[in-house]
């Protein structure tokens, strides 16, 4: 199952990774609350995009090969949490935290929690 998740995981974080490489304005523009975090830099946001593609290719790793692939998927759940923090900061700064929040549970704090909850639950020796 954990296989299946991390795949799964893996196919949605690559998707984005490719929208925000390939189609850097049209993401921007498309994923809510982007637009409020400044004016659009293509550069930054094919850079997060790369960033999402690593993250991806750890839990691709992980689902063919568990044992070899768990630092690939240790990596990938640490980006996608620090990156949840970041949003987490960055709603408790602004006029209204808890739109923010549940704005950012589909796409950055689920993602971050299940990476986190494979990364912990499957460690070697565990």
């Amino acid at each position: 199952m954990s296989r299946i998740l991390a795949g799964g995981l893996a196919l949605v974080l690559g998707i984005n990774a490719l929208a925000m490489l390939f189609g850097s304005f049209w993401w921007y523009n498309a994923v809510p609350g982007v637009t409020a975090t400044g004016a659009y830099n293509p550069h930054f946001v094919r850079d997060i995009g790369a960033a999402f593609l690593v993250a991806a290719g750890g839990l691709v790793w992980f689902a063919w090969r568990p044992v070899q692939g768990w630092p690939a998927l240790a990596a990938a759940a640490a980006f996608l949490v620090l990156h949840a923090v970041i949003h987490v900061f960055d709603a408790s700064c602004s006029s209204n935290p808890m739109s923010d929040l549940i704005r950012d549970l589909p796409g950055v704090y689920l993602p971050a929690a299940l990476a986190a909850a494979l990364a912990i639950s499957r460690r070697p020796g565990a």
